[in-house]
This record gives C-alpha cells, structure tokens and sequence, in this order.
C-alpha cells in the first residue's frame, strides 16, 4: 500500500486550530456533558482531530505538521503573561505566588521519587523516573527535549523519545483533568463564591496615561508583543551561545516583564490588561488547538506497557496532590480563587500552562472571574517553575543513580 504523505504548513495549521477549536464547540454543544467536565473545546477538537491523524498513519496518509506557528501563538501567550507581571501587581498578590513556587518545588520532587521507584519496582532504570515525572510532565516537551541528551549521556536509551512522548501523554491528560479538578474544588468548597471575594480586578491597575482610541490601542498593545518577542528571542540566543539552554518562550516573557515594570515606573505607554486579555483569549484557543491536534499520539502506543503504568500512577498522584494543595492555597487565597489557582496548578503540573489557563478561562467564564489566580498561575508555571525544576531534575539524578 502506497501511503501519502500531507505536509500542514505553518499557513494551513492555523486552520488546522480553528478546525479543531470549531469541532470542539460542535461537540461540546452536542455533549452537556464536556461543558459541565469544564474540558476547553479547543482540548476537546485538538483531541479529535489527533486520534483522525493517527487513525490514517501508516494507512492512508501521514499528516506532518508544520509547529511553527503553534510556537509563535505560544510565544504570544507567554508575552502576554510577561506584560500582565507588573511588580506592583505581584506585591498585591501577597503569599500566593511563593507558595504555589513552593508547591510547585514539591511536586516536582515528588513526581521524580514515585517515578524514580515504580521504575525501579518495574524492572526499568530509575532514571526514567524523571523522564516520565517532572522533566515531561512539569516540564513539557520544552524541557523534555532540553534534557532528553543529559539523560542519553547518562545511560538511558532513547530518553528523548520517552520524555516526548510521555510529555504528549501528559499535554492530553492535563486537558481533560485540569478542568475536572477545578470543577470539584469550586463545587465543593467555593459553592458560595460571589463577586464580593474577588481581588481587586487587574483592570483597576493600568498604568495612569492617557489612552488611545480602542482600535489603536488594541494595535499598540500588539506592537509591544512582536517587539517584546523580537528580542526576546535575541536573550534566548544570547543564552545558547552561552550555553545556557531554556524554552523558547523564556527570553520573550522575560523582556516583556522587564519592559512592563519600567513602564509602570516611566509610564511610556498605557497598558490596558482588557486590551491583552483580548489578544489572549484569541491566540490560546488557536494554540492549543494547533498543539493537540498536531500531537504524535502513535507515540504513546509505541510506549511499552511498563512506561504507560507509570505514567498512569504519576496522574494519579499528581492529581491527589493538586487536589491537596488547595487547603494550602486557600490559607492564602479566597476559596473560589484557591480553586481556580489549584486547576491551573494540575494544569500545567500535568502539561503546560497553556493547558492550565485553558481550563482556567473555561471554569471562569461559568463562575466568574478570577484575577489573583490568573495572576499567579501563570508566573508560576509558565516562569518560575523551570528554574525550580531544572535544580530538582538536576537533584534527582544524583538521587536515582543509587538506585542503578
């Protein structure tokens, strides 16, 4: 049987995401059920559309995808998260943002030890432990292939593909939990939430300058995160050359989170976090349509039985433990922000934290806003939490050589 092979370019994936963002709504409309999980409709299409693709490899046709504009609308969503961490915003955020860091921390190290054992219970190098824990599935596929080459020169073969593939496993999972976890919480501890207990709206914290007409505006604000983007990626080349190997989004975030804060204190330009907010809500459903849909689930069938085992017990574990810290979170949050800050937290402990604010966005749109948690989650998990989990990466490998 001859098989075609379908090239998406970067043109044609965007329609890729529409079509899966779309496919997600249709479904979600004919399945109450979706909605009432809170599982995004750009996870649910993306999803879809991934099982169509693997059903017809090696059959009819291997679609490949082009991922560079899913990495570009990536990018754009962690420059927005840069542009909203005003310092001044960050201190009205009070403990939320280090203990979440903490926990964080915690979990990462907890993944890598119950990975670490139940590899070794299952006859597999300890090291994979990690591959299938926090470097995949804190990390994503970012910090995957990052540290994919450390762990080959460490003896384990084929660790770029384990924590590929399992990073893609977790990427799905993270989709349809991170809402689930959310919806429990809310229901069953912040049933009585009301708009009196939310944090003061980010809105209220623009930057004093005279604005622009809405359109204008609203093409400013993009024109700040193509700069901020631009050179950013000159950081990121800047670190290579340096020997310093991050994810791709690190170096725009931060320049954006640098140019925030001087312009809180210069007032340049008039931020409006309602003008990004609309960029926002339009490039994330885009990306992870993109994303999931374009996700290599044949992957995951390749895995052997063991890996999948494991796999299923780090979701597991991951999940009690997000459900966990939600009495944590609320020493220090409102019951209903707690709530909304634990769903991204099995958001992006799980996947990425695209992931996490897409399950986010879709639990407030039902139950109201939610801005100390969108605050925090993505700083967290799309900022700090690299740092913090390249040192317990970095930690557990001199841990689980014993156990070799």
């Amino acid at each position: 049987m001859i098989v075609a092979v379908v090239r998406v370019t970067g043109a044609e994936s965007l329609a890729f995401g529409a079509a899966a963002v779309l496919l997600g709504v249709w479904l979600r409309r004919r399945l109450p059920a979706l909605e009432r999980w809170s599982i995004p409709a750009s996870v649910v299409g993306g999803l879809c559309l991934a099982m169509g693709v693997t059903l017809l490899r090696d059959r009819f046709a291997n679609v490949e995808v082009d991922g560079s504009l899913r990495d570009l609308l990536s990018l754009i969503c962690f420059t927005i998260i840069g542009l909203n961490a005003s310092f001044a915003v960050l201190v009205r955020g009070g403990a939320a943002i280090p203990l979440m860091l903490l926990l964080a921390g915690l979990g990462a190290a907890m993944q890598n030890a119950v990975g670490g054992v139940v590899a070794w219970m299952l006859g597999l190098n300890p090291l994979v432990g990690p591959l299938a824990g926090s470097i995949s599935l804190n990390g994503g596929p970012a910090t995957s292939v990052a540290f994919g080459t450390v762990f080959e020169k460490e003896g384990v073969m084929g660790a770029t593909s384990i924590a590929i593939a399992s990073a893609t496993f977790g990427i799905a999972v993270a989709g349809l939990l991170a809402g689930r976890v959310g919806q429990y919480l809310v229901r069953r501890f912040a049933a009585e939430r009301a708009s009196a207990e939310a944090v003061v709206p980010a809105a209220q914290h623009n930057v004093a300058v005279p604005s622009l007409p809405p359109r204008m505006d609203l093409l400013a604000h993009v024109l700040t995160i193509c700069l901020c983007i631009g050179f950013g990626s000159l950081v990121n080349l800047a670190l290579q050359r340096a020997g310093v190997t991050v994810p791709a989004f690190i170096g725009p975030m931060t320049v954006a989170a640098l140019w925030r804060n001087l312009n809180d204190r210069l007032g340049w330009q008039a931020m409006s976090e309602s003008a990004l907010r609309e960029i926002f809500v339009v490039a994330l459903p885009l990306f992870i349509g993109v994303a999931i849909a374009s996700l290599k689930l044949w992957e995951l069938a390749a895995l052997a039985l063991p890996l999948l085992l494991l796999l299923v017990v780090q979701v597991i574990v991951t999940t009690a433990f997000a459900v966990a810290c939600f009495f944590a979170m609320r020493r220090v949050a409102p019951a209903y922000e707690a709530a909304i800050m634990c769903t991204g937290f099995a958001g992006f402990m799980l996947g990425i934290t695209p992931n996490a604010m897409a399950s986010m966005e879709e639990l407030t749109s039902k139950h109201g806003a939610a801005p100390q948690a969108f605050l925090t989650v993505p700083v967290v998990g799309g900022y700090l939490n690299d740092f913090v989990n390249s040192l317990v990466i970095t930690g557990s490998i001199g841990l689980l050589r014993m156990l070799h």
